[in-house]
C-alpha cells in the first residue's frame, strides 16, 4: 500500500468482508458513524486488521479524530510514511 488509492481499496475490502458494508457507500466523504453505522468496537477490529495488513502498530490516538473514510485513509497513509 503505497498510495491513498491502494489504502482506500484495502479499507473497502476490510469493511465489506468484516462488517458487511455495501462497497458503494465506502467513499472518502462517508462518515463512519452516521453513514456507515460503524461503532467503537468496529473501529478496534479495523485497527487490528490494518496492523495485520501493514505490519505496523496502529496507535488508537491516530484514529481517534477520524470521522470519515478519508480521515482513515489519511491516518494510514501517514502511519505508513512516518
Amino acid at each position: 500500500m503505497n498510495n491513498r488509492e491502494e489504502i482506500l481499496d484495502a479499507i473497502k475490502t476490510i469493511m465489506v468482508e468484516m462488517f458487511e458494508i455495501d462497497e458503494t457507500g465506502i467513499i472518502p466523504e462517508a462518515r463512519l458513524y452516521e453513514d456507515l453505522d460503524f461503532d467503537s468496537i468496529d473501529a478496534v477490529d479495523m485497527m487490528v486488521r490494518l496492523k495485520e495488513i501493514t505490519g505496523k502498530a496502529v496507535k488508537p490516538e491516530d484514529f481517534k479524530s477520524a470521522r470519515t473514510i478519508g480521515d482513515v485513509v489519511e491516518a494510514v497513509y501517514k502511519m505508513l510514511n512516518d
